[in-house]
């Protein structure tokens, strides 16, 4: 992605814990800052528990953060509180995992649509009918949709309905936290599909979270890979194959392929998971890491750029840091 582009949203030093039984404290993101650029797909991959979701929520406001700052064209999100932080949320719009879980069952599909509309006064009630229909015909649905209930449509058909909601404000930022992975394989491509045309019609900026590396490498500009509540490695969208922190090749050699080459084996990840109630000094993967020395386990890597538009928290890729040959 050219760094020509104006920049939208910035996370800086992002850092989130959550307090626990016996007085201790839940590390859900350490030290987290990213960039998102305009018209941009930025991924964001991980395994369960890496602090993806939380750090959606932090976007989102919906959880505020113990340190950092989220700025969306300069402005703090994070220190707006009451009218001028719900004002805020226009800019930014979500579209949810499980769209069943996301509606109220017993609103009809207009109403869902159009709910955004009213509560900012955008638009009167006589004016429902019509703008449901053109969002819907935005997302490729049936205007006749408009007069259903959420149980009357396919998984594929109310996700449709949480992306024509979620831009029914026009937000220049739209999230999307896991918006495919309840979908089967066939409607995933559809709505992927819908993304990047609407994305480009609209000049969106994305923000995609999702575990699929394949369908992530194919459709974001940029991937950031999340451990442990940390960014250990960006890299572009296309590049995903040149990925040099361990973590992210583990991940890469743990997918199952379409069709098997040859001799070659899925290899799993071995290791205990550090808990984020107790985090160790040093690299969050040194007790994963099959490259892990002595610095590691007393020195935590910085996330730095090792060659043009790839950077990666590794000791072992900073040569000139610590006079190795990774």
């Amino acid at each position: 992605m050219s760094t020509d582009k104006e920049i939208v949203l910035t996370i800086e030093h992002i850092v989130k814990r959550f307090p626990v039984d016996g007085g201790r404290l839940l590390t859900a993101c350490d030290d987290v800052s990213l960039t998102l650029y305009q018209q941009e797909t930025l991924g964001i991959v991980g395994e369960s528990g890496c602090g993806k979701s939380t750090l959606v929520k932090l976007i989102m406001q919906l959880h505020k953060p113990t340190s950092g700052a989220i700025r969306y064209r300069g402005q703090d999100l994070t220190q707006l509180a009451g009218e001028q932080l719900r004002q805020s949320r226009d800019h930014i719009q979500m579209v949810f995992q499980d769209p069943a879980q996301a509606f109220n069952p017993k609103m009809m599909i207009k109403d869902i649509l159009c709910e955004p509309l009213r509560n900012f006064q955008r638009i009167k009630k006589r004016d429902v009918d019509q703008t449901a229909k053109e969002l819907l015909r935005m997302v490729e649905l049936p205007e006749q949709f408009a007069d259903r209930y959420p149980g009357n449509m396919s998984g594929g058909q109310r996700q449709r309905v949480g992306i024509a909601r979620a831009l029914a404000l026009e937000p220049e930022i739209l999230v999307c936290d896991e918006a495919t992975s309840a979908l089967d394989v066939s409607v995933q491509k559809t709505i992927v599909e819908l993304l990047v045309k609407i994305q480009r019609e609209k000049k969106l900026s994305m923000i995609f979270i999702c575990h699929d590396l394949a369908l992530v490498s194919q459709m974001c500009h940029r991937i950031a890979v999340m451990y442990l509540g940390n960014i250990v490695e960006v890299l572009a969208g296309n590049a995903l194959h040149e990925a040099k922190h361990p973590y992210t090749r583990a991940l890469l050699q743990a997918v199952f392929p379409v069709r098997k080459k040859g001799a070659e084996a899925v290899r799993t990840l071995v290791g205990e998971i550090p808990s984020p109630l107790n985090l160790p000094p040093g690299c969050p993967f040194q007790s994963r890491c099959p490259e892990s020395g002595d610095i590691c386990c007393t020195e935590k890597p910085a996330l730095v750029e090792i060659s043009p538009g790839h950077s990666a928290a590794c000791h072992y890729l900073q040569t000139p840091r610590i006079g190795l040959t990774g």
